[in-house]
Formats: C-alpha cells, structure tokens, sequence
C-alpha cells in the first residue's frame, strides 16, 4: 500500500508560535516543566524533539506531554520518532531530510497524523508539498547551535519563495528566530514562527512569551 499524496484529515493549527523542547537549554527544568509553562503561556502547538535521550525516557516524556496536551486542547508532534508518536496518539510527526521518507511515514500513520518535513530550499519544499506533506519547516532563517550539523541559514530567500509559490501550503518558519529579530521574520509573510532556545532559555516563559507576542503584533 502506497499512500504517498495523502494528506492528513486533520490540519496544524492556525496560531503564531510553534514551541519545540530542549532539556538542554531549559536551565536546568525538564520538558515537562518547560511544556506545562508554554501551555499555561497559550502556544498551541508543541513538538517534542530530543536526540540524545535514551529511547525510553523519550517515550516517557512524550507520554507525559500528551496527557498534558490533550487535557489543554495542544497540538502536539513528535520528531524523528515515528513509533513513539503512535504509541502516544500523537497529533503529528515532524521528519527531516535524513529521516525516513514521507511516503513510508504515510503509510504507518495514513491519514490520523499530521506529517511535517523540515526543508531548507525550493526543491526540497516542491518534493515535500508532491509527496503530501501537511506542512513544512523553512530554515534555518538565521545561524542556530540548537541542534547538531546544521546547515547554514537559508536567509529571507527561500522564505520569501516559499510565501510566493505556495500561498495555500501551511508551513513554521525556524531557525536562530529571537524576539529582537522576529518582526522582520513577521515582514516576510510567515505566521507560524518556531522560537526554542528563546523560550525554553528563558528564566520565565510566560513572560517571554508575551513579549514575543507583542513583537509579532508590532507592538514593540
């Protein structure tokens, strides 16, 4: 069975922040901690994403926020992790180029999950939106020591060009987005937008959030 050009029955919501973990980065709280301040903060949308735990604490983890989110009505996605997202009823799986392929993905998960891939230039976004993605991360915008071997950033360019060839297509732009720098990520047309470190990082996550927010808004 080939479900390759599927898409899910259900679709990202429509909000502004995209929040993803980093235990290494929380100052020293765990994901379940940082996950419960982004809910009380309202971000709408979390993806667990850790690639040096053991398998079973990810999936302790994992089963942990999706009681959370389920409870506050969060969509939640689950990196890399195809088998872990379906044990926990995930909303979504996020995949990036070294990861499995999207048509295999589909076919374990068929139309009951969401299917992200992150893409950092135009053939890989035309690849994933003909293979059924249902949305797509675009980055990295600016330089990011989030995570390891990185590609260099892929600049307003192929934001711009993702915005302009692809009106319809749900996509999260990511990658070295800060609150000094987010109004000009805003200026290019994205409106799901993924901040980690700036998040996760901060001594108070509320607060941070709100101010993200007001940038956004162009408030400040």
């Amino acid at each position: 069975m080939n479900n390759s050009g599927i898409r899910a029955e259900i679709k990202l919501p429509k909000t502004d922040i995209y929040g993803i973990t980093a235990e290494a980065f929380s100052l020293g709280r765990n994901n379940i901690e940082v996950v419960e301040q982004m809910i009380e903060a309202g971000i709408r949308i979390i993806q667990y994403r850790e690639k040096d735990k053991e398998i079973c604490e990810k999936f302790d983890q994992c089963r942990k926020i999706r009681e959370l989110t389920r409870n506050a009505g969060v969509f939640f996605i689950v990196n890399d992790h195809v088998d872990i997202a379906m044990m926990v009823k995930a909303d979504g799986i996020h995949i990036g180029q070294e990861d499995l392929p999207l048509p295999a993905v589909r076919d374990l998960v068929g139309s009951r999950m969401v299917i992200g891939v992150s893409t950092h230039n135009p053939l890989q976004a035309k690849t994933a939106i003909e293979q059924g993605a249902d949305y797509i991360g675009v980055g990295p915008i600016y330089r990011t020591h989030t995570k390891k071997d990185v590609c260099d950033p892929v600049g307003f360019d192929y934001l711009d060009h993702v915005v302009s060839h692809y009106p319809e297509m749900d996509f999260v732009a990511i990658g070295g987005i800060k609150a000094h720098n987010i109004a000009d990520v805003v200026r290019h047309g994205a409106t799901r937008i993924c901040l980690v470190t700036e998040i996760t990082g901060a001594e108070n996550i509320g607060k941070k959030i709100k101010e993200i927010r007001s940038k956004i808004q162009g408030e400040a």
